[in-house]
């Protein structure tokens, strides 16, 4: 495996050094050559010089294919990109007083984010006098907990902000969502018949 190289490298003629340590294709040691000589056997094969080691006394070169490495450096780079996803913060916007169909509809766009790995932020706007009860919000926000609470953590719980009500929720890890939704299986109960036993039923003899 090839070790990621520094970006200011020096390869092929720009190497000016008199000797280097040189490393094959392979990953073979050949040892202490003269640079001249290093380069020549890259060439030889249709490969590149690239110093790898230039703090190195004398200076560590490899022979190697160096659009390949790009190449494989590129793909890895896109490969970690996928991997490391960024966890978004989504809103939803309510109100004290929502009804049941726009209240369904959030509920549903909430289970899908957090299906997605993303958190969820809650606003509840009030507007004029609303802001006299703060508790219809509180219920509300309590009420899609409940809802959604076999998927999600509170991450901040119902907090007042001015003239609006915020809540943060998280999504579980996937294990353990998995891991709470699983039933336990119920093991059937065997009973033992020993042959030893009687058996209950009373043969009648025919006459």
């Amino acid at each position: 495996m090839i070790k990621a190289i520094a970006k200011d490298f020096r390869m092929n003629e720009r190497i000016r050094v008199k000797e280097v340590r040189l490393i094959d294709e392979n990953g073979v040691q050949l040892g202490i050559v003269p640079t001249g000589e290093a380069l020549a056997l890259a060439q030889e094969r249709n490969l590149d010089l690239i110093e790898v080691a230039p703090s190195a006394v004398p200076p560590v070169c490899r022979i190697m294919d160096y659009g390949k490495y790009k190449y494989e450096q590129a793909k890895k780079e896109r490969e970690s990109r996928k991997k490391s996803k960024v966890t978004e913060i989504k809103g939803i916007q309510l109100r004290p007083y929502c009804d049941e169909h726009d209240y369904q509809f959030k509920v549903k766009n909430t289970i899908k984010f957090l299906k997605e790995g993303n958190k969820v932020k809650f606003t509840v706007i009030f507007r004029s006098r609303q802001i006299t009860h703060p508790e219809f919000a509180r219920d509300l926000l309590n009420r899609i907990v409940a809802e959604v609470g076999d998927q999600a953590n509170v991450e901040r719980p119902p907090t007042m902000e001015g003239r609006t009500m915020t809540m943060i929720l998280s999504p579980k890890p996937a294990k353990a969502a998995a891991k709470a939704k699983k039933p336990e299986k119920e093991e059937p109960e065997v009973k033992n018949i020993s042959s030893e036993e009687p058996a209950d039923q009373t043969l009648e003899t025919a006459e």
